[in-house]
């Protein structure tokens, strides 16, 4: 029997291209992401990753090429209607409302799923319900019994737990996350990747970061890129083998 896991790719990017003026940044970019996978991206500073992200999220919109999100080509659609569609990112900087508690920050994105932030009499209505999908959500990321401290007042590896439960209030298949360990000691590094590695699954991931024991751990495939372009997809021993790779981004010394 075929497994449709490894056959039909949840989101895909064919022949993408992002230029600002004369200077292209993504240079025809072929991506698959399959459904349910860890899939790490990486690249040395100036790669394109961010623009990259910020193309498949919808902050900004393709010169070329096309974008599809399960089945759908999503390519210069608005954030919001990407959202709406499944899929969900976070920042390299903490998103989140700093003095708002953390359980009404995450209140406002289980909100904003339901459409119901600009609707008084509906939020009234669903307020129980909000409650509990919020405190599932809190409990999902350990941030329960924090639910009444504000956002700016907790450490920062907490801050970015606060919004991955913002990230996940939508219910996205597929989660991206951009550098979500940054500035972390070794200690909240570790925390974090388990942290993700237990709320993502049965999602499709795909994760920016410059750990590179985080990305062979937590990625089950990794694509390098450089210049704006995809020099490999792998394994993470097929990535750690690959001359190109080592050359480009993890160094001889860090390969062997």
């Amino acid at each position: 029997m075929t497994n449709d896991r490894t056959v039909i790719p949840i989101l895909s990017l064919r022949g993408l291209r992002k230029s600002f003026g004369a200077a292209e940044i993504i240079r025809g970019v072929d991506l698959d992401l399959r459904a349910g996978e860890r899939h790490a991206l990486i690249g040395p500073n100036g790669a394109g990753k961010s623009t990259l992200f910020h193309l498949i999220s919808g902050n900004l919109r393709p010169s070329a090429g096309e974008i599809v999100l399960g089945g759908q080509s999503i390519g210069g659609w608005s954030p919001e209607r990407v959202n709406r569609h499944g899929l969900a990112r976070s920042f390299q900087i903490t998103n989140i409302f700093p003095k708002l508690s953390v359980f009404e920050n995450v209140r406002i994105a289980v909100m904003q799923r339901h459409r119901l932030q600009y609707n008084a009499w509906r939020r009234i209505e669903r307020i129980g319900a909000l409650r509990e999908e919020t405190e599932r959500l809190l409990e999902q990321v350990r941030l329960q019994h924090q639910a009444a401290t504000l956002g700016g007042e907790m450490t920062y590896s907490a801050q970015r737990s606060l919004e991955l439960a913002m990230t996940l209030a939508s219910n996205p298949q597929v989660v991206l996350l951009d550098e979500p360990m940054a500035g972390m000691s070794s200690e909240e590094t570790q925390y974090t990747a388990e942290l993700i590695r237990e709320v993502t699954a049965g999602r499709t991931l795909l994760l920016v970061e410059h750990d590179m024991d985080v990305v062979f751990s937590l990625g089950e495939r990794v694509s390098v890129l450089v210049y704006g372009q995809v020099i490999a997809t792998g394994t993470p021993d097929e990535i750690r083998r690959h001359d190109g790779v080592r050359e480009a981004y993890l160094g001889e010394e860090h390969a062997a």
